[in-house]
């Protein structure tokens, strides 16, 4: 094998680890947020649970973030509006990307 060889599976491998690192840190975000949401629709531990699972799979509904955001901001009405909502999600994320890298 040869140094370009080397690098490029180096590259590959540190892409693929990195790829995983953020798809655990949004199932995180996706939790944290159906939990937070969930305490803002008044609903049950048993219920923010299963709530939580809900989210998660929305999000692997279609690429990127909208899906989750159209999904809390129909299910959370006029508790809170859109830029919460993205805010918590942004602020979610930070936190379970610290999390996933044992920050």
């Amino acid at each position: 094998m040869t140094t370009f060889d080397d690098r490029e599976s180096a590259f590959e491998n540190k892409f693929a680890h990195d790829a995983e690192l953020e798809f655990l840190a949004e199932s995180l975000r996706d939790k944290h947020i159906a939990y937070w949401a969930a305490e803002l629709m008044g609903k049950s531990a048993s219920e923010a649970a299963g709530y939580a699972k809900e989210i998660i799979r929305a999000d692997f509904t279609e690429p990127g973030d909208d899906v989750v955001l159209r999904k809390l901001a129909e299910d959370l009405g006029d508790l809170t509006d859109e830029a919460t909502i993205r805010a918590k999600m942004n602020e979610f994320l930070t936190s379970a990307r610290k999390t996933v890298l044992g920050e």
